[in-house]
C-alpha cells in the first residue's frame, strides 16, 4: 500500500512540477537566450507537447494508484471525490490543450512562417496571441488545480 501512496504523490509530483519548471524557467530562458521568437517558439512549442504528455501519463498514473489505495486501505475507491475529480478535470484541460488549442495554434504558426515578420495586427496573429493567451490560462489552470489534488490527497492519503 505504501507503494501506491509513493507512486500516486510521485506522479502528481512529476506533473505539477514540470509545469512549473516549464513556466518558471525553461520558457522564459529559451525565451532571452536563442537568436530569434520564432527559434524560442519552437523549442517551447516542442517542450509543452512532451509536457503534456507527461502530464496525461501521470494523470492516469494518479488516478489509477490512489483509486487502488482507497480500495485496500478502506474497501472503497471514491472515484467522485474532490481530488479524482479535479485530477480528471486536469486531464480534460491538458488533452484540449495540446490537440484543441496547440493544434490550431500551430497550424497558425506553420500558415504565418516567420511570426516575427507577421504584423501585429494580422488577423493569423492577432488569433494566433489570444490562443496563446488561453493556453497559458489554461496550463494555470491545471498548475492551480494540481496544487489541489495535492493538497486534497495528502490529507486522504496520509
Amino acid at each position: 500500500m505504501n507503494f501506491l501512496r509513493f507512486l500516486a504523490y510521485l506522479s502528481l509530483a512529476i506533473w505539477i512540477g514540470g509545469i512549473f519548471f516549464f513556466a518558471a524557467v525553461l520558457a522564459p530562458a529559451v525565451f532571452s537566450v536563442l537568436p530569434t521568437r520564432a527559434l524560442a517558439g519552437l523549442v517551447v512549442g516542442r517542450s509543452l507537447t512532451a509536457l503534456h504528455y507527461i502530464g496525461l501519463v501521470s494523470g492516469v498514473v494518479f488516478l489509477v494508484a490512489s483509486l487502488l489505495y482507497g480500495k485496500l486501505r478502506d474497501g472503497a475507491a471514491e472515484p467522485f471525490a474532490a481530488r479524482q475529480v479535479l485530477l480528471v478535470l486536469m486531464l480534460a484541460i491538458t488533452l484540449y490543450s495540446q490537440f484543441g488549442l496547440g493544434a490550431r495554434m500551430l497550424r497558425l504558426r506553420d500558415n504565418m512562417g516567420q511570426i516575427d515578420l507577421v504584423a501585429q495586427d494580422d488577423p493569423r496573429r492577432v488569433e494566433f496571441n489570444r490562443l496563446h493567451h488561453w493556453s497559458t490560462r489554461l496550463e494555470g489552470t491545471v498548475f492551480f488545480f494540481g496544487l489541489g489534488v495535492l493538497f486534497l490527497a495528502s490529507r486522504r492519503l496520509s
